[in-house]
């Protein structure tokens, strides 16, 4: 893993990484745009020569009577404003570098407030001492799926890797002829694959830093409704967000120590041979047809008659029947019982219809849940659901005045574009004085096959 990470995209094959790069444009443009601050309010460096401002209260979040209106500049203790005013280190303090929190923490800093976002160190696998900015990993073996890392980005590559092979099929048809068999190279596509995360993240931080926006590398916990303690090191904010997403469930089953989950699933160090895919939604899916385009040996497990519950009908139908005209196998209405490992070190995953031998890899795509433990919360008095969700009201503000969360955390709408939209909304509403929902009701999803 090490030899990866170490990789230089200058020093790539040309072909490759000009591929790659290419793709990569297509992918991140929304990262160029982030260049771009919203014309929404003066840019951090010129409210820091202003010093301390205050705005008009908000009819949403009015001051507490005989108090002054909040100011988006922490007040300091040098004669100048309220001098009863508590002191902050930082006006926004927000765990987790995912979208959301990106988003907001920017969009803050451009309103004038001073913020920091903590984040851990930058690895393909989230773990108890790495993570990386456009990741969010913070907390130990809590992996989560976040666009820029683990999720959209690498395996919009994998896919794009995996559909070459049904154009060499499709070629021959049109002329094509080749003297052998086109050979894929796995460590090849993970190098660059690795290469193209790091470009991302240097993005990413070069995004906070021009906005103003302090980076602070390291586990977050709360420790009370202003104070957030980062590996030792604590910080005072008058607002706290949590934007830390989700983890992938895997079942409590003998031998789940044998699986691998999503997050790995784009950072394996061979490629699969044969592989079980255990659940029916998109993100199985999605997986299915990488491995499948890739040559591996595809079995996809599901405890339903069909796939993408929710999703149209005639959709859930012409998607199973194109991949199984693909050679994905699909076992319905089965659910895994057990992973056993023989002493081959081959997999066997026994349901309850019985068993099928010889898997090199058994992996889950069972769904997320909120990656709340660990975090402090109960402690200060953050509500959480029973699926340990964080409990928010409209404007995604908890049961604690001064402690805000967006995104999968929340687990009302898991997708990338709804985090920045709720991190956009939350700062508009706390620093712009424009008080605004999350809008949900245009909600797209897509299937990439």
């Amino acid at each position: 893993m090490a030899a990866t990470l170490g990789v230089s995209p200058t020093k790539l094959p040309i072909s490759s990484y000009t591929v790659l790069h290419t793709l990569s444009h297509r992918l991140s443009l929304p990262f160029v745009l982030l260049h771009r601050r919203p014309h929404l309010s003066s840019s951090s460096s010129r409210a820091a020569a202003r010093g301390p401002t205050t705005r008009p209260c908000s009819p949403l979040f009015p001051s507490p009577a005989g108090r002054r209106c909040f100011s988006v500049r922490s007040e300091q203790d040098n004669g100048a404003g309220d001098a009863t005013a508590q002191s902050y280190d930082f006006d926004l303090f927000t765990i987790g570098a995912g979208s959301g929190g990106v988003r907001a923490s920017r969009f803050a800093a451009n309103y004038g407030a001073s913020a920091a976002i903590c984040e851990l160190p930058f690895a393909t696998i989230s773990s108890e001492i790495a993570g990386g900015v456009g990741g969010t990993a913070l907390f130990p073996k809590r992996w989560r799926l976040s666009c820029v890392l683990r999720g959209c980005v690498p395996k919009k590559l994998l896919v794009y890797a995996s559909k070459y092979s049904h154009d060499f099929e499709e070629s021959h048809g049109f002329g094509w002829n080749y003297e052998a068999e086109p050979k894929h190279d796995w460590s090849t596509l993970m190098a660059n694959k690795n290469a193209e995360l790091q470009r991302l993240t240097g993005i990413y931080k070069n995004i906070l830093k021009n906005a103003g926006v302090q980076l602070i590398e390291g586990r977050g916990k709360i420790v009370d409704p202003h104070t957030v303690d980062v590996d030792g090191k604590l910080y005072s904010a008058r607002h706290i967000l949590i934007s830390v997403g989700g983890r992938p469930f895997i079942p409590d089953i003998p031998g789940k120590e044998y699986a691998i989950d999503s997050d790995a699933a784009l950072d394996l160090p061979t490629k699969p041979e044969k592989i079980a895919i255990i659940g029916g939604g998109y993100i199985a899916l999605e997986f299915a047809g990488i491995f499948n385009g890739l040559k591996s040996d595809v079995h996809v497990f599901i405890r339903q008659k069909k796939v993408l519950r929710g999703f149209d009908e005639e959709v859930r139908d012409f998607i199973a029947e194109q991949m199984s005209l693909r050679g994905i196998q699909f076992h319905t209405e089965e659910s895994p019982q057990a992973i056993v490992k023989s002493a081959d070190g081959s997999l066997s995953l026994k349901t309850n219809r019985g068993a099928i031998d010889g898997f090199s890899h058994v992996m889950f795509a069972t769904g997320r849940r909120p990656n709340t433990k660990n975090m402090g919360l109960e402690e200060v008095g953050v509500k959480l659901s029973s699926n340990g969700a964080i409990e928010v009201d409209e404007y995604s503000r908890t049961s604690v005045d001064s402690i805000w969360a967006v995104g999968d955390v929340t687990n009302r709408v898991n997708l990338t574009p709804v985090a920045l939209m709720e991190g956009g909304s939350f700062a508009k509403s706390v620093f712009g004085n424009e008080p605004i929902k999350p809008d949900y009701r245009y909600e797209t999803k897509v299937v990439e096959n």
